[in-house]
């Protein structure tokens, strides 16, 4: 499927109409998920195991995840794209910090974060572009730091039209396989500790990679 250059404000402008109802439907989908709760307690649990120090949630959404590791004693911060889910993720979690940018190109010093969490938005951004995004996290993350990635699995790229309450979007979806993940996590200079398949049964799956920037 072809994308065009304007895919990036293309992604910005739909979550902004869809920020509000977007939130109301993931408030409480932790609850529901028990095993990306347990993802998210082992991701904690590594990162406070290896000193700890502040953790990125880049396309954090309306904050739910993020608000989430910082329940389980992590200095999580949200990043997102679109100003809309920044502002709600500020209104639904005070205290927490939140601030938008772009996994295309982070404002994140080198070797800053101890952590850092991909959930389910690298679905929007295109192969080519893939690989400079994990440069990024490499270049972002300490050594020793853990990056943890969730994604669906397949081999398509849809166009979303439409979402979350019928509100119009133009967002390509892109789900892929966790060898071609793992393929350019390691040409970025990482390590793949771990590999976790979810909904394996389900006409589309979930995946959750560990990896760590080599040395």
């Amino acid at each position: 499927m072809v994308q065009t250059d304007d895919w990036l404000a293309d992604t910005r402008t739909s979550y902004d109409t869809v920020a509000v109802s977007y939130a109301g439907q993931l408030r409480d989908s932790l609850a529901e998920r028990p095993y990306l709760r347990a993802a998210l307690t082992l991701f904690a649990d590594l990162v406070s195991s290896a000193g700890g120090g502040p953790v990125a949630d880049i396309g954090c959404g309306p904050g739910h995840v993020t608000a989430h590791l910082r329940a389980l004693g992590i200095d999580a911060f949200g990043i997102d794209l679109s100003p809309g889910m920044i502002d709600v993720a500020r209104r639904d979690h005070p205290g927490v910090r939140f601030e938008v940018g772009s996994m295309t190109d982070p404002d994140l010093p080198d070797a800053s974060v101890a952590g850092l969490l991909a959930w389910w938005s690298l679905i929007h951004i295109p192969d080519d572009e893939v690989p400079g995004v994990f440069g990024h996290f490499h270049r972002a993350l300490r050594p020793g730091g853990l990056l943890q990635l969730g994604f669906h699995v397949g081999d398509q790229s849809r166009l979303k039209t439409e979402g979350y309450g019928g509100h119009p979007m133009k967002v390509h979806v892109h789900r892929r396989r966790p060898d071609q993940v793992t393929t350019w996590l390691r040409d970025a200079g990482f390590a793949v500790e771990a590999q976790m398949l979810l909904d394996p049964d389900e006409e589309v799956p979930q995946a959750v990679l560990f990896a760590r920037p080599q040395s």
